[in-house]
């Protein structure tokens, strides 16, 4: 299985940090933001990894990432988006790199407590289909949001007015070979963006899209306020590792 993170973006709701950089390369307390996902991507056992830039600091990633081998990779594979296509429009240009594999998405700018192994693990033994990670939050009218029946999402709608629920799609998905099909259908939204929740609908209407509730803090970091709150969230991880290793 193959590993993509989304990077692109001009980030604009970050201006003036992002006025000279790419938002995935600003800091999350001791670490650039990029760092996060590639870290969670290897946690779980994904080797092969492309990441989608943009913007005018692509070259960036490179001087900073080089071929991945501080986190033990091979190499990691890069390729650039124009302009602020959405999230599927991203997507797209991965074909190629998933050689018709299973993959696993995750936004460039999600920062997640939890190992997600375990369901890696649910979604190798799936047969088909899609497998998404939901949290509670307080705010959930920011995110793709769910409406459940049970152990079933009847739909998700984008920044709803009036969310059917209080779980927020966070930005780590799980995908089969068809979801550059589902990308290629696509019309651009009322924000002339391709959506990666009119991808999880479509999975949704074939009945093969699954999902699991995250147990650990999860936050992505795409304005000032969540940007401030994974800083806190990592540092007071950071406190207790090194609480932990001194009672060892």
């Amino acid at each position: 299985m193959k590993g993509v993170i989304l990077a692109g973006g001009l980030g604009s709701r970050l201006r003036p940090l992002t006025k000279v950089t790419n938002k995935h390369l600003l800091p999350i307390y001791d670490k650039p933001m990029i760092y996060y996902p590639i870290e969670t991507l290897c946690r779980a056992g994904i080797k092969d990894i492309m990441i989608v830039t943009g913007g005018n600091s692509a070259g960036d990633f490179l001087r900073l990432l080089g071929n991945g081998s501080e986190f033990g990779l091979k190499d990691i594979y890069y390729t650039y988006q124009e302009g602020e296509g959405g999230i599927a429009d991203a997507l797209k240009l991965c074909e190629h790199f998933a050689e018709g594999q299973r993959i696993i998405v995750i936004l460039g700018d999600n920062i997640v407590e939890d190992d997600i192994s375990p369901y890696v693990r649910k979604f190798e033994e799936q047969d088909s289909g899609a497998r998404i990670l939901l949290k509670e939050v307080d705010d959930p009218e920011r995110f793709g949001c769910p409406e459940l029946d049970g152990s079933r999402i009847v739909r998700i709608e984008e920044k709803p007015a009036k969310p059917a629920s209080r779980y927020a799609v966070t930005g780590i998905y799980m995908y089969d070979r068809r979801v550059f099909d589902f990308c290629k259908r696509l019309k651009p939204s009322a924000r002339g963006e391709l959506e990666i929740t009119d991808v999880n609908n479509a999975y949704i209407k074939e009945g093969d899209l699954y999902y699991d509730i995250l147990d650990g803090w999860w936050t992505d970091a795409g304005q000032f306020e969540s940007l401030f709150r994974a800083a806190e969230l990592v540092a007071s991880a950071r406190e207790n590792e090194r609480a932990a290793g001194t009672h060892a």
